[in-house]
């Protein structure tokens, strides 16, 4: 019998450590964005619910390195319903102190923000939602926006149980 080695073993039982400290996690997809994120790429996640009664709080991660040179981050979010009714929100997210030390937790250079999207939000409809996310940050004093967005590595998608305190 063929025992497995120890980087094997310890890969399994840390990857076992992961799944199962997130209890809250219904779903947690990223999508990289090549070199720098232009505002003409949108990134898009298609999720189809279980529940059509539960409410579940909603977020929008992003990965970034120090090449982000911005304190803030703008970015369009477009839910589509499965009926095809959509909603749109231009959103904010603070991403630096005052300072210009980026937020976010890691401890390379690398950094994720966990950015509120929606609380309590209820998937009424049955089938496939489409989640489409891209940037729309502009310059101060300036009337076009940043064509090439750096620094932004991954986009993603959370859906989340709620906590109950």
């Amino acid at each position: 019998m063929m025992l497995p080695n120890n980087s094997f073993l310890f890969f399994l039982i840390t990857a076992l450590l992961f799944t199962s400290c997130d209890s809250n996690r219904v779903f947690d997809e990223y999508q990289s964005v090549p070199n720098t994120w232009n505002r003409e790429n949108v990134v898009s996640f298609n999720i189809t619910p279980t529940d059509s009664i539960k409410p579940y709080n909603l977020f929008v991660n992003l990965r970034n390195t120090n090449a982000y040179k911005y304190n803030n981050v703008f970015l369009i979010v477009e839910m589509i319903n499965p009926n095809g009714k959509i909603q749109k929100d231009t959103l904010e997210y603070k991403m630096a102190e005052p300072s210009g030390k980026l937020l976010g937790t890691g401890y390379t250079d690398i950094k994720e923000n966990k950015l509120w999207y929606k609380k309590g939000f209820v998937f009424n409809e049955t089938g496939e939602y489409k989640v489409n996310i891209h940037q729309a940050m502009r310059e101060r004093g300036k009337v076009n926006g940043v064509v090439n967005l750096d620094g932004i590595t991954d986009v993603g998608f959370r859906i989340e149980n709620p906590t109950i305190q």
